[in-house]
């Protein structure tokens, strides 16, 4: 399936803390999360252990939401948050 970004999407991504390839890993690998108005929604947590705006966080959350069009996929909204979350073995990573 093809995915398709706005470049306006993924400089704001990128400003975040998010690349492309993390967007394309979180629609193909990521979990499903709720997503509102007849979108779909995925995230990942990913190993991070670094210093963002002096201060250290252990983990960054991607959330891609984003809408099917016939066989391509379209970015709407990427979300990235900084922090520690915990696994529940039954969570897909």
């Amino acid at each position: 399936m093809n995915i398709q970004s706005d470049p306006h999407t993924l400089e704001r991504a990128a400003q975040c803390g998010a690349s492309e390839d993390e967007i394309r890993d979180v629609i193909q690998t990521g979990f499903i999360i709720p997503a509102k108005y007849g979108r779909m929604a995925k995230a990942k947590v990913y190993p991070y252990a670094q210093v963002r705006h002096g201060k250290r966080y252990e983990q960054k959350r991607i959330e891609v939401v984003y809408s099917s069009e016939n066989d391509t996929i379209v970015t709407v909204t990427v979300y990235v948050f900084y922090g520690k979350w915990e696994r529940n073995d039954a969570d897909p990573v």
